[in-house]
C-alpha cells in the first residue's frame, strides 16, 4: 500500500494524503519517512504554489500506532533517539517548507497527529472532528509540539493541552487558535479548495518569504525582530515578483504569476 498519495487537487495545488485508513493513519517510521521525503520532493517545484495535507478514511492521525507503541517498551536510547529525529525532522519539514501548507481534517487528529496538524499553516476542520495531545495520558510527553504551541497559542491553553491530555472539540480549537476554522462537512472540502485558491495567486516568493519571517521572528525582541523585519522588507523589494506585482498594479492588469495559473 502506499502510505502517501501525491496528486494535483487543482492548478498549483498538490495534496498529500496520509493512507493508512485502516490504522487510523498513525505517524509510524515508514509514514513519517514518506511524508518527510514527499514535502522535501517538491520545495522547489514551481508548479506547486500550495500543498493540501488530507487522510484517507473517517480520521485524520490518531498519532502512533499499536505497534510503535509497543516497540518503544523495548528500544534502546539509540532506536528512540532515531525515531524521534524522524519525527522532528517532518515537523521541521512542514514548519519551513517554502509552500504554504493547508490541513484538511476530518475524524480525531490525536498527539502526533495533533502537532502535524499544528505545524500547517492553515488547519480547515470537520466541526465533528476532535484534537488532544494524549500524550501524558500514557507517560509519555508532547515535546516536539511545544515550541510550536507556545509560539501560537495563549500559554494557559497550552498547559491545559498538555498537562490534561484532555480532547477538545473543534470549534474548541477554532476559539484557541489551534484551527483556523472549523466548518460542516459538507463545506470541508470547498473551504479548503477557497483557501487553498487564494494561496496559490498569490506572489510564491512573496509567500516563502512571509511564511519564513513569521518563524524566524517567533520569540524575538521587538528591536530584533523590526531588524529582522527591514531585512526582509528589502529582499522583497529586490524580487522579480514584488517589481512584476507593483507593475501590474499601476497597469491596472493581472500579475504575471496570476495569469499563467489561470
Amino acid at each position: 500500500m502506499t502510505l502517501i498519495i501525491a496528486r494535483e487537487r487543482a492548478e498549483g495545488v498538490l495534496e498529500l494524503t496520509l493512507n493508512r485508513p485502516d490504522k487510523r493513519n498513525a505517524l509510524n517510521q515508514p509514514v513519517v519517512r514518506e511524508l518527510t521525503s514527499a514535502l522535501e520532493d517538491c520545495r522547489s517545484r514551481e508548479d506547486v504554489k500550495a500543498i493540501v495535507l488530507s487522510a484517507s478514511g473517517t480520521v485524520f492521525s490518531a498519532g502512533a500506532d499499536l505497534e510503535s507503541l509497543q516497540s518503544m517498551q523495548t528500544a534502546s536510547r539509540e532506536e528512540n533517539e532515531r525515531d524521534s529525529r524522524f519525527l522532528a525532522e517532518l515537523f521541521r519539514s512542514v514548519i519551513t517548507h517554502p509552500k504554504p501548507i493547508v490541513a484538511r481534517i476530518q475524524g480525531h487528529a490525536i498527539a502526533g497527529g495533533c502537532g502535524l496538524a499544528a505545524c500547517c499553516d492553515i488547519a480547515i476542520a470537520d466541526e465533528a472532528a476532535k484534537f488532544g495531545f494524549t500524550e501524558v495520558q500514557i507517560g509519555f510527553v508532547p515535546a516536539l509540539v511545544t515550541s510550536i504551541l507556545v509560539n501560537r497559542l495563549r500559554g494557559s491553553d497550552v498547559r491545559y493541552l498538555m498537562l490534561t491530555g484532555a480532547l477538545i472539540d473543534a470549534s474548541e480549537a477554532e476559539r484557541i487558535g489551534l484551527v483556523y476554522r472549523c466548518v460542516p462537512s459538507a463545506d470541508l472540502d470547498k473551504t479548503v479548495d477557497e483557501v487553498a485558491d487564494r494561496l496559490r495567486q498569490a506572489s510564491s516568493q512573496a509567500v516563502a518569504l512571509t511564511k519564513q519571517l513569521l518563524f524566524d521572528v517567533a520569540g524575538l525582541s521587538t528591536d530584533k525582530s523590526l531588524s529582522l523585519g527591514a531585512d526582509v522588507n528589502v529582499e522583497a523589494r529586490q524580487s522579480a515578483e514584488c517589481r512584476e506585482g507593483i507593475a501590474a498594479f499601476l497597469e491596472k492588469r493581472e500579475p504575471s504569476w496570476r495569469r499563467e495559473r489561470d
